[in-house]
């Protein structure tokens, strides 16, 4: 009988040990969630990454911290986050840039589509056509009419080749009949400070990189790329109302390694949008020149899939080369 019963306690305290690690596993997120920002402090990926991380551990109850990882146009923090474990605890914030500096600059080892899991938009908005103080031209009209009776006279910026910059301006070219020369630069920084000072023309951006250059009059708005009127900037008019169908659209966005947990993605995507959802949030997206852009994790994967697409079309129709 003593026999029987101490197998029954051995058995008893085997079956304990083997399920013992599964009950004591915690639930996500149980540490430090790191967000990767693959650009430089300053920027608007750094600014959008540091309000969200804020708002996300409040709503987490984990620290959420920004780690700054630059680097050959924003893919050498990319693929850092594309390389970690899919647990959720390694998230990238960064632009639809991603997606032109693909059709132009594609890897073997690293694919945003591929290497990366969509978790949820934060921000969407038109870029400003801008203008140095000198430039003749005011209005949209003016503006095109300009540039297309003195073909190749005047030079645009961009952050770079294969930038939202240079593809904005590049599809305005195309369905305007525009040629300017294009001057590429190693960052928005540089782009900005040279059309402030005249020695580019044109440069094409977002509201948080142009908008508190205009607001100070270092530099003018023409107009903005979106279809209709923005809540950015609703005094500016639409370069669509002289180049119909023109429209671009830069976003900002959340990523995770690829193969992260669908539970763990629904539950980062449900977060992050209560946090940009705030009525405070909104304003302040709409104050650095975004509007807050709640969306789900699929439907955010399309649309960077398309973007890819159509980047690259536009890249062979205009010839946009790395060379």
């Amino acid at each position: 009988m003593k026999k029987i019963l101490s197998m029954a306690v051995l058995s008893s305290a085997l079956a304990f040990t083997t399920i013992q690690p599964v009950a004591a596993q915690s639930a996500f997120p149980d540490k430090t969630i790191t967000i990767v920002v693959p650009y430089s402090a300053g920027g608007s990926n750094d600014r959008f990454a540091r309000l969200v991380a804020g708002g996300l551990s409040k709503e987490l109850d984990v620290p959420v911290v920004v780690d700054n990882r630059p680097g050959a146009s924003g893919v050498t923090g990319s693929m850092q986050v594309a390389r970690a474990a899919p647990d959720g605890y390694t998230l990238l914030v960064v632009s639809s840039s991603m997606t032109t500096n693909e059709a132009v600059r594609p890897r073997e080892d690293f694919n945003p589509v591929k290497n990366l899991t969509p978790v949820a938009m934060l921000a969407k908005g038109p870029f400003i056509v801008a203008v140095n103080n000198e430039f003749p031209a005011k209005t949209p009209q003016e503006f095109v009419e300009l540039i297309k009776a003195n073909p190749g006279k005047f030079n645009y910026a961009s952050s770079g080749i294969g930038s939202s910059n240079q593809f904005a301006t590049e599809l305005l070219q195309m369905l305007a009949g525009l040629e300017s020369v294009h001057v590429p630069y190693k960052g928005m920084a540089q782009a900005t400070t040279d059309l402030i000072g005249g020695q580019t023309e044109i440069l094409i951006a977002s509201g948080p990189s142009l908008l508190p250059h205009i607001r100070g009059e270092r530099a003018r708005a023409i107009g903005v790329t979106s279809l209709n009127e923005s809540a950015i900037a609703p005094d500016l008019v639409p370069i669509s109302s002289v180049v119909p169908g023109y429209e671009f659209e830069l976003w900002w966005g959340v990523f995770a390694p690829a193969g992260l947990p669908a539970d763990i993605q629904e539950l980062l995507n449900t977060k992050i949008n209560a946090v940009i959802n705030a009525p405070e949030m909104r304003q302040t997206f709409l104050n650095d020149g975004a509007e807050a852009a709640p969306t789900s994790a699929e439907d955010f994967g399309k649309r960077v899939a398309d973007d890819i697409d159509r980047w690259k079309d536009l890249a062979k129709r205009q010839n946009i080369t790395v060379n």
